[in-house]
């Protein structure tokens, strides 16, 4: 069962634009210590558009070679290839990845059962726990409740990551799939209360930069101690807003190396931070007693 607070890692990156492997290293050994849930390996956050298909593989290899089974690795595999997401899916069990996380295909804007089919053929031909990836905003492509409950019934989709922030989806989700079927947020800013709900955790931004807060919200909301994961929840909410300021990962990449956790490169076409959001997104941070 994988559940609680999963950060969406980020990919630290040296000036020239290469992997920077000791920084992911001690990144990991942070969320370790800091009580993250698990991890997920190049994901949205973790700049997958930017890497190549070696880097890719080798980001999920390390981040498993590190980890060391003490917590378990989502490694992020999706594309808008069927033919893309098979191989990358079967890279990432082969380094010993323990689920994969499939974005719906982006850009070319598929039909419900294109969905159905491209994540059917997937979970077919590798034998890996596959959880669901669906965030309409930054694929123009939005899969249904419905669709996810078909998709549900095959035995290695174990979830969904629900990125749309609308709790009615949740709600719908739970009465098509049931209980077994795994439910993550993709969206911190109604993570606390998606939990309180009945979803299982949130694949998180946020936890990037507050990971013991968002593991102490995720306890508290699992066990529906409202009281408890509320109280947590507060310290974070300007983070959840304010590192969304410019596109993900902009501004935590920006947050990290405030923090000194990382170096303060990332890959063209993003940029660095805009100078007027430096502030605000440092006051979010102070709120969130990571500074």
């Amino acid at each position: 069962m994988i559940q609680g607070s999963i950060v969406a890692l980020v990919t630290p990156m040296e000036p020239d634009g290469s992997l920077d492997r000791l920084g992911l290293e001690r990144l990991i050994e942070f969320h370790i210590e800091q009580g993250t849930d698990a991890i997920v390996a190049v994901g949205t956050t973790g700049e997958s558009a930017t890497l190549d298909e070696s880097e890719h593989c080798d980001v999920i290899r390390f981040t498993v070679e590190k980890v060391a089974g003490r917590i378990p690795v989502i490694a992020g595999t999706g594309a808008n290839s069927t033919t893309e997401a098979i191989a990358l899916t079967q890279k990432a069990k082969e380094s010993g990845a323990d689920a994969c996380l499939l974005v719906t295909p982006y850009y070319n804007k598929p039909t419900q059962e294109g969905l159905y089919l491209h994540h059917k053929a997937i979970a077919e031909a590798v034998d890996i726990p596959q959880i669901l990836y669906n965030v309409p905003g930054r694929t123009a492509c939005d899969m249904l409740p419905a669709t996810i409950a078909r998709l549900s019934a095959i035995p290695n989709i174990i979830g969904v990551k629900e990125a749309t922030g609308n709790l009615d989806r949740l709600r719908d989700i739970l009465q098509l799939c049931g209980s077994d079927f795994f439910l993550y947020s993709g969206d911190d800013a109604t993570g606390c209360e998606f939990c309180l709900l009945g979803g299982h955790g949130v694949i998180s931004v946020t936890s990037n930069v507050a990971p013991k807060l968002m593991h102490e919200m995720a306890v508290a909301a699992s066990k529906g101690d409202r009281v408890t994961a509320e109280r947590a929840d507060s310290f974070l909410r300007r983070l959840h807003q304010d590192l969304f300021m410019e596109s993900n990962p902009i501004p935590v990449k920006w947050a990290l190396a405030e923090m000194g956790l990382i170096k303060p490169y990332l890959r063209l076409p993003l940029t660095w931070l805009s100078e007027s959001c430096h502030a605000p997104l440092r006051e979010a941070m102070r709120l969130a007693k990571v500074i």
